[in-house]
């Protein structure tokens, strides 16, 4: 994987999240950006596209479904793989994740051994 790849955008309006994010995805030997909310992500994507982004799904300014649409939009529908993590446990929210190009969908709170097992089923690790 090249070192782009090795780069995971942490997407969360909690502070803490993106902390246990980064602890998490450091330790598995990615570098980790972060971002408040989907418009400062988005702007993060254009700079440079990271190898993975994992998404909140509510958010001030734009919210993680907006995000998802305008990255998908932009950069196509495969890369960067998503990761929804998310409170929202209903199947429709999943269902729309999914539809607008997630690659999975972590429910919060999730521990390392959550987060590590779907970077696996997704390739990333």
């Amino acid at each position: 994987m090249t070192t782009a790849g090795r780069v995971c955008l942490v997407v969360d309006d909690s502070r803490v999240v993106r902390k246990v994010a980064r602890r998490i995805l450091e330790a598995r030997g990615f570098a980790v950006q972060e971002a408040e909310d989907g418009a400062v992500a988005l702007a993060a994507c254009q700079r440079g596209l990271p190898g993975c982004v994992l998404l909140d799904w509510n958010m001030p300014v734009m919210n993680g479904i907006e995000f998802l649409k305008a990255l998908r939009s932009q950069f196509g529908p495969d890369e960067p793989p998503v990761l929804f993590c998310t409170t929202e446990n209903d199947i429709s929210f999943i269902e729309q994740a999914i539809e607008h190009g997630a690659q999975e969908f972590i429910m919060k709170p999730f521990d390392e051994d959550i987060l590590v097992g779907k970077l696996e089923q997704v390739g990333l690790l």
